[in-house]
């Protein structure tokens, strides 16, 4: 498959006048459709760059806004305690509604695409559930490890939903993927032998096996969905 196109960095305008950063990486051919990427707690680190560079070898325009933008910019925290501590912290000032403000500009910088995805990893995962339920838009959602999750399972996505979750995660209860389960049977969701953040290799948890299955079956739900849009 031929190398994506370098990243660039862009700025987006929430509807409330807002402007953010953003991180896009671009297939090299013709794309097959968008996907937002929700970060963690830590910024537009590495980690999420190379999220969605793999995303746009995989052939789609891959954008991640900088959610935190709102309260400290240009975020980019790595995995050890300090990175955890700040991460946390600006977690704690963040604003859900404008949280999703920001997402929704980023997928209607992409809407003309094709089809579009939102896609997020932990906190992020959170605000990719809440996207596809409060959210017009979005053709399909993938949610890894969505810390709170079990809060907002009451809600009804707009869209298809599918769900990663480590099983010896400390974070997320089994009992919250059991009435995931329970409410949403038409919406799949997964769990793997392995531990919260397991599909970052920066971090400890990491599990390359789990992390490899999770990818297919992400790749195999934006085919059905989003498909070559």
């Amino acid at each position: 498959m031929p190398p994506a196109s370098d990243g660039t960095h862009a700025k987006l305008t929430a509807r409330d006048g807002f402007a953010l950063d953003a991180y896009v990486a671009r297939p090299a051919a013709k794309p097959r459709g968008a996907l937002v990427v929700v970060q963690e707690i830590f910024g537009i680190n590495a980690h999420i760059r190379g999220v969605c560079d793999g995303y746009a070898r995989d052939g789609y325009v891959a954008i991640a806004p900088a959610v935190f933008d709102r309260i400290e910019r240009g975020v980019d925290l790595g995995y050890d305690a300090a990175g955890i501590e700040s991460g946390r912290a600006l977690r704690a000032k963040a604003d859900t509604a404008q949280a999703l403000a920001d997402i929704d500009a980023a997928r209607a910088v992409v809407a003309g695409e094709g089809r579009v995805g939102v896609i997020g990893y932990c906190w992020g995962g959170l605000l990719a559930w809440l996207a596809a339920c409060r959210l017009d838009g979005f053709a399909a959602a993938i949610v890894y490890y969505g810390g709170g999750i079990g809060d907002v399972l009451g809600e009804a996505p707009r869209c298809p939903v599918l769900g990663h979750f480590g099983e010896r995660d400390k974070m997320i209860p089994l009992a919250w993927i059991d009435e995931w389960r329970r409410r949403h049977p038409r919406h799949p969701v997964h769990t793997y032998d392995a531990d919260h953040g397991f599909n970052c290799d920066a971090r400890p948890s990491f599990d390359d096996a789990a992390a490899k299955l999770a990818r297919e079956r992400t790749l195999a739900f934006l085919a059905t969905h989003l498909g070559n849009a």
